[in-house]
């Protein structure tokens, strides 16, 4: 059978858009396939018609890998002329009746404001900013080759570090490196970001990296918004001679053009319904029995004000984790977990216009929320955020304008990889760091010829960075098409 293009593409989010341009730049046909009406996936912005002029970032918002995983490195969207803004302060953790634990992008300032939690702070966050690439190619690798990190002795020192850190705060030990509430408090904002059990290896390993890169390039947002970061690549890929289909759904193979690859940025299981009766039986069994982690639901506010929080601090920061004390935030996890509504959710806040005064419109302004809720979870969660934010933020509620809210059950609604409101695309916990979505040395291969994996459900892990699906692209140069180099990234290429 002859084929109509190299290579196909299924889905437009950050993985799938990074292995379309790998594959294009090696001189491929690259044709992306995209089921919504708008490209971008898990990175697009969109005005949902709450009020004039205002826009949303309906998946993520704040990008700290976004100029710092590998892929972005060498893509460097700085150079193509993307505007990224890195507010001072990181993140926030807002406390009760306290002032709130604040992560600066300077470790210095940061300590000095944690008080007596600093030195602490300090002990735990120095010794990894020595070399940050360490730990973020330690943590963003495919898991299956040597990282460049382990291929001198201070890199393998600095494994070592990272390596002690993470396992003291995935122990029932966690307390003892971490004892003031503040310090605790802020770390433990950052590991709920991998919506799991606390302590644990997959939280202790996400907060350990993107602490550390708090701490090193900050937590930069694209002006304008996520969607910024998508028209770049595609951009990129359409001048190398790819091409993108919106409103363009794929249930099976044969709804695609004949291709010599294909790699999809969805989930495991809708991996294994595209390719239904073509994969080795046990493959497809391991792709439809990957579990799903617990949920997010999703709620998008117009504000006519800036959130009034306690501490006026906190209005400062991109990210704000809302949840209170490491012993609250942990305990409504594992109500998560259990299956169970907590009456305190931990929730996640950002107000872009913080650090992008062009997202105001008319006095008015987006509030990007979302909270931890169980698998699939039918409930409205306006009412849980609302009332958590307005716990640190008192007269939240006479700020709001408008809202839409997703609740975990229809999040797939808006991007088809959010099963039951699962926006990490299976569960994340150290073993599925490693064996994602199946137990074997290629995780990308989906055991059919020139059939690969490229989402977040592959290694290394959840988030906007390119990663799996530049590993998938390269696995497919590979064995598909001979080219064992990677081709440059870099712009004017």
């Amino acid at each position: 059978m002859s084929t109509e293009v190299d290579a196909v593409v299924v889905g437009s989010g950050p993985n799938g858009m990074a292995a379309a341009v790998t594959l294009a730049r090696a001189g491929l046909s690259v044709e992306v396939f995209e089921a919504q009406p708008t490209i971008g996936g898990g990175a697009r912005t969109l005005d949902l018609g709450l009020a004039p002029g205002i826009t949303h970032d309906i998946c993520s918002a704040v990008h700290p890998l976004a100029i710092a995983s590998p892929f972005f490195v060498d893509f460097d969207l700085r150079a193509r002329g993307m505007e990224l803004t890195t507010p001072e302060i990181s993140y926030a953790q807002p406390l009760d009746d306290k002032p709130a634990a604040l992560a600066f992008h300077n470790l210095d300032e940061t300590v000095d404001r944690l008080g007596e939690a600093g030195p602490e702070w300090r002990r735990f966050f120095a010794p990894l900013l020595e070399r940050v690439d360490d730990a973020i190619w330690l943590s963003l690798g495919d898991k299956r080759s040597v990282p460049e990190t382990l291929r001198d002795l201070p890199g393998i020192a600095n494994v070592v570090k990272f390596g002690l850190r993470l396992l003291s705060q995935a122990s029932p030990a966690w307390n003892i490196p971490l004892s003031h509430e503040s310090s605790q408090a802020l770390f433990t904002g950052v590991a709920a970001h991998a919506i799991g059990g606390l302590p644990a290896m997959g939280t202790a390993a996400t907060a350990t990296m993107l602490s550390t890169v708090a701490h090193a390039g900050g937590w930069p947002s694209p002006i304008g918004g996520s969607q910024a970061i998508i028209d770049h690549l595609v951009a990129d890929l359409e001048a190398h001679g790819g091409t993108v289909r919106t409103n363009a759904r794929v249930d099976h193979v044969s709804d695609m053009p004949a291709a010599r690859a294909y790699l999809l940025d969805t989930s495991a299981l809708n991996a294994a319904q595209i390719f239904s009766g073509l994969l080795p039986a046990q493959v497809d069994k391991s792709l439809r029995g990957f579990k799903h982690g617990n949920a997010a639901a999703k709620v998008d506010f117009v504000l006519n004000g800036p959130v009034p929080w306690s501490d006026p601090e906190v209005g400062r920061a991109g990210t704000i984790h809302v949840g209170g004390s490491r012993a609250q935030m942990a305990a409504a996890e594992a109500q998560v977990m259990n299956g169970r509504m907590p009456a305190d959710p931990v929730c996640l806040v950002s107000d872009p216009t913080v650090f992008d005064k062009s997202r105001e419109v008319g006095g008015l302004r987006p509030l990007w929320t979302y909270a931890h809720v169980p698998f699939d979870c039918p409930l409205d969660p306006t009412e849980y955020i609302t009332r958590q934010i307005e716990r640190f933020a008192p007269g939240f509620r006479d700020r709001i304008v408008a809202h839409n809210a997703i609740p975990a059950s229809e999040m797939a609604g808006h991007n088809q990889n959010y099963i039951g409101g699962d926006i990490a695309t299976g569960v994340v916990s150290f073993y599925r760091m490693m064996a994602r979505p199946r137990l074997t040395w290629d995780s990308y291969s989906l055991g059919a010829p020139g059939a690969f994996l490229c989402s977040a459900a592959t290694p290394p892990a959840p988030g906007v960075h390119g990663m799996n699906g530049w590993f998938a692209a390269r696995r497919a140069l590979k064995t598909r098409f001979g080219i064992d180099e990677a081709p440059s990234l870099a712009p004017g290429d």
